[in-house]
């Protein structure tokens, strides 16, 4: 009996040795896998028959490492959301250095007229003239154009998130059945628990998530903000993407889609935002806020542009109600038609030779039916006397103090300067906090270190389990030849 029991000792402890090196395996090998969970053996007594049982298959992690590493994750998301806006919206106003810029085209403009107005009767000047205002308009609806298409990738992004927030809530419900009806049979929901990992760490860097655990291994997912994702059943979100976002298209007029969780409208921005972080709430930041304020600041350049030059007194070949040198379209200004003026900002037909108009009405006025003294250049010095004049803006984000078109031009640019530079910087420190998390989730993970001890301690308990069936086998053989 005592033989007996031996044998069942030491082949239990074999079966042991082989499956805690075999899990060693699979911990080395996964070690940099994302979602995957260290395992161990968790052992027993056999009061049966002896030796010892496994138990099941512990997979460790530690909840408190894996919220702040989500964290980290949907920082991160939200991050690269917003520079990757700003830098693309620098790009279409112009640092301080390029020669493209709203303001390097502006200072080109004042120049030729400066050039114009020293030879009035030059005909190669005043084309010029016309030429470098053309290219300010140029730089300034172009920056509209750009900043229309980039609210558009906005507005699509959030439709692409919410399609795949979907198809991730189902799948995780989907895992959270089989992990039940796994475990309820007695098999190995390790790998389960692993897929679901990966696909919460994905759902969390577009809606940071709170994941609550329910009874037989299921799990509910909660937003920050408080909206039910799954619990029991998944939410459906719902998002209507706009083929092309306008100027004029808001929330608020009902023209771009919210968002809605089952079929209830919810906030995306403000105190009870349903979202708060991650990417999703970003893009929704970039499309409602951060676009709509670009987009003003954009067209009080183009009023104040179109404004310095549309007074009566400037031009006395003017009426009052006349398109100046800068026109909405072709029109005089409407102030109640500004969202959208920069991307309609146009040079007034009459002097531009590419419409049949005349560049000398530059120096003899734009209403003139002649072109007049040839050396007259009055007008041209009023010109230039009109982007220099200090005054206040009556939209934009520029402050209330008097400035010149150049301060407006460089107010703009600069602003967006620092904006994209903050941006940056809290990219940066996002990027270093999430890879950092990262970094010690995976060290209290596997600790390759600490594994292949652990595989040595194996090794040596297999070699002492199989010594003691050798020698049981001996014992058995010397009994048998009495």
């Amino acid at each position: 009996m005592a033989i007996t029991s031996a044998y069942n000792n030491a082949l239990s402890g074999l079966n042991a040795a082989r499956r805690a090196s075999t899990l060693v395996s699979e911990n080395l090998a996964n070690a940099l896998t994302p979602g995957f969970g260290r395992r161990s053996l968790e052992l027993g007594t056999n009061t049966a028959t002896g030796g010892v049982r496994v138990l099941g298959i512990v997979r460790h992690g530690d909840p408190a490492l894996l919220t702040n590493r989500r964290s980290a994750d949907a920082g991160q998301a939200s991050a690269a959301a917003f520079a990757a806006f700003f830098s693309r919206l620098e790009t279409l106003t112009g640092t301080a250095t390029d020669p493209q810029a709203i303001t390097a085209r502006l200072a080109e403009f004042e120049t030729s007229l400066i050039a114009a107005a020293s030879m009035p009767g030059s005909q190669q000047r005043l084309d010029q003239s016309v030429a470098d205002a053309k290219a300010l308009i140029s730089a300034i609806s172009g920056a509209a154009d750009g900043l229309r298409d980039l609210r558009t990738h906005a507005d699509k992004n959030i439709g692409l998130q919410v399609d795949r927030i979907n198809v991730l809530l189902a799948d995780i419900q989907e895992l959270n059945i089989d992990i039940t009806s796994v475990g309820s049979s007695g098999g190995n929901t390790n790998a389960l628990l692993d897929h679901r990992q990966v696909l919460i760490d994905e759902l969390n860097k577009m809606i940071p998530v709170n994941v609550l655990n329910r009874d037989h291994g299921q799990i509910a997912l909660y937003s920050q903000g408080g909206a039910i994702l799954l619990d029991g059943n998944p939410a459906e979100l719902s998002f209507s993407p706009t083929t092309e976002v306008m100027p004029h298209m808001t929330l608020e007029n009902g023209f771009l889609s919210g968002l809605e969780i089952n079929g209830v409208p919810v906030r995306t921005s403000g105190s009870r935002n349903a979202l708060i972080g991650g990417s999703l709430e970003a893009e929704f930041a970039i499309r409602d806020d951060l676009s709509v304020s670009a987009q003003q600041d954009l067209d009080a350049l183009a009023r104040d542009l179109i404004k310095r030059f549309e007074d009566p007194g400037l031009d006395p070949t003017l009426s009052v109600g006349d398109a100046g040198l800068f026109t909405d379209g072709g029109s005089a200004l409407d102030s109640a038609q500004e969202i959208g003026l920069a991307g309609r900002l146009e040079i007034n037909a009459l002097v531009d030779p590419d419409a049949g108009g005349n560049s000398w009405r530059l120096r003899a006025g734009l209403g003139a039916a002649d072109p007049g003294e040839p050396g007259d250049g009055r007008l041209l010095q009023g010109y230039i006397d009109a982007l220099d004049d200090g005054r206040s803006l009556a939209s934009g984000s520029f402050g209330s103090g008097p400035m010149s078109a150049a301060d407006v031009a460089s107010g703009l640019t600069a602003t967006i300067s620092l904006q994209r530079s903050g941006a940056d910087e809290a990219l940066s420190f996002a990027a270093t906090h999430q890879t950092e998390m990262s970094r010690i989730e995976l060290e209290q993970g596997v600790d390759t270190d600490a594994e292949l001890q652990s595989l040595m301690a194996v090794e040596q308990a297999y070699a002492a389990n199989a010594r003691v069936i050798e020698a049981l086998e001996s014992m058995m053989d010397t009994i048998l030849r009495l």
